[in-house]
């Protein structure tokens, strides 16, 4: 530390906060070493350009490789007799990744259904028969490739896929790594079983499965996934949110200095908090041994005989889950009096929309009024912490004219100041009373998702016209119109050397993916090709990674399988807000069709739904272009139509 604040000066980057910076520097050092990981740490000229970087180094010299200090000492000397040297090496290397980073695809390839077929074989690779998942230990949930497999097994009626993902979300609802007694998923197991896991809760992961599980639960019509799914949230509104309903990001793996502390019990512990007839049952429904299943190796005096929750026995009698049930909440109860784990109180427009679309499609899929409310109330913190409204709002009512389709927006940079002008402007942090002032594709891509699930779940028009402004702010501020594919960064960051895509779909999906998905429903909503255009052409962009190495974006195949099937429009015609509307909505969403929007006949939505014509009651119109079914009143019919 003396050595650093003498001869450096040392910049601490968090990832989440700034993935942009973090990937520039990433693709540096995979570019310069062949890998790269972290901890990332990179040295820069003043100028920020790097000139050399790894990943891990270690206190003491080791294996062939030197020392933290060691390193301080020999980069220092060289700054000191070869600067000159240094800075032509930082701007050749800056030149390259420039280059790199703008070169456009020259091998774009025609997309066919064949690319959606071919994807199946890669990501089913490596498949877990026994303890369900992908590959061994340790074993992340990755959740946009079982999303994607499960489409694929539907679509192509691939009964294996299928019981791929089933069986894999009732493993990983079973295991150590679901929080059997407070909802929620940690971020991976550190074994194959999903049983022991890094005890780190993070709000992504969560949003994501609460889709997954729904997914899981509208193909297969068991309500034990849809259960998992209202766990998820219960956690989330309970544990990690704000009281003006913005989401928190994520909590540690540890406690009192001890990994897993505040999840774990022996058994003793357990004897002494339960009724003899609880204690019987839940050491045989959990599994709970004298000896425990976990310790914390990272911790010199670990505790002893800790055991994680998870399920070993689920055959119960009525009468045993009935004590179960009382011997989890008095041991939920028993826990809350525990140190609980740092919470990471950040609050993050990209994450927030994730788990904004997931409350929202919680809503629309199982019809619990308070996540509706919970959805609304979110969207409400984040419009007024981190997103700036336009000088003007000519041009964001339904009754005001919007831009021609086709005709080009406004840039992101025209007319403004510090975020002012025809454009709205959305930052991504915020924190204690403050906001930073950084824009960011994810925020916009993950916020624009959630945003229109909000409104195929309300068909409040308000959503609509707010999904519109976000998506003309990001084509304007992020879409490569040259290239095709969307820019990490915004056009007028000011603060990093260059700007890359980020496209690669793994703990989180891409902004890319999500940009392009998200764009895809917006133009089926609204017929508008300045919508519809920008991710057609990101897709085509992206053709060759789509075709050689699927399993990276399985949430960019999903964009793809909307494309290439011309969406179902579920179109509403009536009052959004009656009893009858609300359940005609839920019934379009009780149906596993992802390809599918849903879309009153009032805001700004495409002209033809206006068009169709309104009768006693609200009914639903099945359409596809221009092609409808008669229209229905009946909840049952929608579901049999959809089918």
């Amino acid at each position: 530390a003396d050595y650093l604040n003498q001869h450096f000066v040392s910049i601490k980057v968090d990832r989440e906060e700034r993935p942009d910076v973090d990937k520039i520097y990433m693709t540096f050092v995979q570019a310069t070493s062949g890998s790269g990981g972290w901890p990332l740490n990179v040295f820069l000229t003043p100028d920020l350009k790097p000139f050399f970087g790894g990943t891990y180094f270690p206190p003491e010299s080791r294996f062939g490789r030197p020392s933290f200090l060691q390193l301080l000492q020999q980069i220092s000397q060289v700054w000191q007799t070869r600067r000159e040297e240094v800075a032509q090496s930082s701007i050749r290397l800056h030149e390259q990744l420039s280059g790199s980073a703008a070169r456009s695809n020259t091998n774009m390839l025609v997309l066919t259904p064949a690319v959606l077929r071919e994807a199946g074989t890669p990501l089913q690779e490596g498949y877990d028969p026994t303890n369900g998942g992908f590959g061994g230990a340790p074993k992340f949930p990755s959740p946009s490739h079982p999303t994607y497999l499960l489409r694929y097994g539907v679509r192509f009626k691939d009964d294996d896929a299928v019981k791929m993902v089933l069986h894999t979300c009732e493993r990983m609802a079973a295991g150590g790594i679901y929080d059997q007694i407070g909802g929620g998923f940690s971020r991976y197991s550190v074994d194959a079983h999903w049983l022991v896991p890094h005890f780190e809760k993070m709000l992504y992961d969560n949003a994501q499965l609460v889709n997954l599980y729904l997914d899981a639960y509208l193909v297969s019509g068991e309500t034990r996934f849809a259960e998992v799914a209202r766990d998820i949230i219960r956690y989330v509104l309970r544990d990690m949110t704000h009281a003006g309903g913005g989401f928190y990001s994520a909590e540690d793996a540890d406690s009192e200095g001890h990994e897993g502390k505040f999840y774990c019990w022996t058994k003793d512990e357990l004897s002494k908090l339960l009724s003899p007839d609880e204690f019987t049952v839940a050491v045989r429904h959990f599994g709970i041994t004298d000896q425990g299943n976990f310790v914390d190796h990272s911790h010199p005096k670990p505790l002893a005989n800790q055991n994680v929750l998870s399920i070993a026995d689920p055959k119960l009698t009525p009468a045993e889950r009935t004590l179960l049930a009382s011997a989890k909440e008095k041991i939920f109860k028993a826990r809350a009096q525990r140190v609980r784990p740092h919470l990471d109180d950040k609050i993050l427009a990209s994450w927030n929309g994730l788990m904004l679309g997931a409350v929202a499609r919680a809503y629309a899929v199982l019809g619990e009024e308070q996540y509706l409310a919970a959805a609304e109330k979110n969207l409400a913190f984040i419009q007024a912490k981190l997103w700036q409204a336009p000088a003007s709002k000519a041009n964001r009512s339904s009754n005001n004219p919007q831009p021609a389709r086709g005709d080009p927006l406004p840039s992101l940079d025209e007319g403004r100041g510090q975020g002012e002008g025809s454009l709205g402007t959305l930052y991504h942090r915020w924190r204690d009373g403050e906001r930073d002032s950084v824009q960011l594709l994810d925020a916009y891509a993950f916020l624009l998702s959630g945003v229109i699930t909000l409104y195929e779940a309300t068909l409040e028009p308000k959503h609509l016209e707010f999904a519109i402004a976000l998506a003309e702010a990001m084509i304007s501020g992020f879409y490569d119109t040259d290239q095709g594919g969307f820019w990490q960064s915004a056009s007028n960051a000011k603060d990093l050397i260059l700007r890359v895509k980020e496209d690669y779909d793994g703990a989180q999906p891409s902004g890319n993916s999500v940009a392009i998905l998200s764009l895809l429903r917006l133009g089926a909503i609204t017929d508008r090709k300045d919508f519809r255009e920008p991710a057609e052409k990101s897709l085509r962009f992206y053709s060759d990674r789509l075709q050689r190495m699927p399993q990276a974006v399985p949430y960019l195949l999903l964009g793809l399988d909307f494309w290439l099937e011309e969406p179902k429009r579920v179109v509403l015609v009536g009052k959004s807000d009656a009893a009858h509307t609300r359940a005609l909505i839920h019934a379009a969403h009780s149906v596993y069709q992802p390809n599918k929007v849903v879309l009153g006949n009032n805001g700004p939505v495409e002209p033809f739904a206006k068009t169709l014509p309104a009768k006693a009651t609200t009914v639903i119109y099945l359409c596809t272009g221009t092609s409808c079914q008669p229209p229905t009143s009946d909840a049952e019919q929608v579901k049999t139509l959809l089918k």
